[in-house]
């Protein structure tokens, strides 16, 4: 059994749902070495979110963004988080909605997603910076 694991730095993106598996992928050259394990992607940050979505059509993520700020708008009066302006509280709502954390499977060296799958970064501050994730990869 073998096991890597190391924090890779994403970088700075707009607000919005970004694809970037590529990112990952090029980043983690260990994925070569496992032929059947898994890869769990941590991301560090409570305003931004991680899944695994539609990794073709661009429109995809542009509903995305629209949904989830119809769904958790900014500025709403009830909100006692706002010292770090309009967009925070919303932002650490939309990312536990999302979630921290994926497990992806590995096989033969390459992340085993679907024909139309890629891993989002949702990005849900309008200046998030990079973000940085934990990548722990493990298998024979």
């Amino acid at each position: 059994m073998k096991f890597f694991q190391k924090e890779i730095k994403l970088k700075a993106r707009s607000r919005g749902f970004h694809i970037v598996t590529d990112e990952v992928q090029q980043q983690l050259p260990e994925l070569k070495e496992i032929n059947s394990g898994m890869l769990h992607v941590f991301i560090k940050h409570t305003s931004a979110g991680i899944t695994i979505n539609e990794n073709a059509d661009s429109t995809v993520r542009e509903d995305f963004e629209s949904h989830f700020n119809e769904m958790v708008p900014e500025d709403m009066q009830y909100y006692k988080h706002t010292l770090e302006g309009s967009d925070d509280m919303p932002a650490h709502i939309k990312a536990s909605l999302l979630g921290n954390s994926l497990q992806i499977p590995v096989t033969n060296g390459k992340l085993n997603l679907g024909t139309w799958q890629g891993i989002y970064l949702a990005e849900h501050r309008d200046n998030g910076g990079s973000r940085k994730l934990v990548l722990s990869l493990y298998g024979v």
